[in-house]
């Protein structure tokens, strides 16, 4: 079992920046990549971000592309978003996720932070 805590949410202004973190624990040896994603009310959760623990590969949603980056911190089970130049309608519900080596779909999955952005 992987446990994912997600934390790093607020309230910013339009143009404005916040970093989500995910911390796992537990059979961290098993991760074999880790993403975010995000939920707006009435919508469905989408992908935004995704990095591979062995190395530095690292996909995004278009959306995104060019200002958000996930890294992973010195920490090593520890994931951050770093997300710039925000917009309202990046405001969501964002969620860490884990997927295992050998698995084709996100199996642990973080309790969400919420990114509010204001116009």
């Amino acid at each position: 079992q992987v446990q994912l805590v997600d934390s790093g949410g607020g309230l910013v202004q339009a143009g404005g920046s916040l970093r989500l973190s995910c911390s796992a624990s537990g059979r961290t040896s098993s991760v074999y990549a880790m993403g975010w994603f995000r939920q707006a009310p009435g919508k469905e959760r989408e992908f935004v971000a995704s990095i591979i623990m062995s190395g530095t590969t690292t996909a995004y949603a278009d959306s995104v592309k060019g200002r958000f980056t996930i890294s992973r911190a010195n920490t090593k089970n520890t994931v951050n978003l770093q997300m710039n130049s925000l917009k309202p309608e990046d405001a969501a519900v964002y969620y860490c996720a884990a997927i295992e080596y050998g698995r084709s779909l996100y199996d642990y999955w973080g309790q969400g932070t919420q990114v509010t952005v204001s116009s």
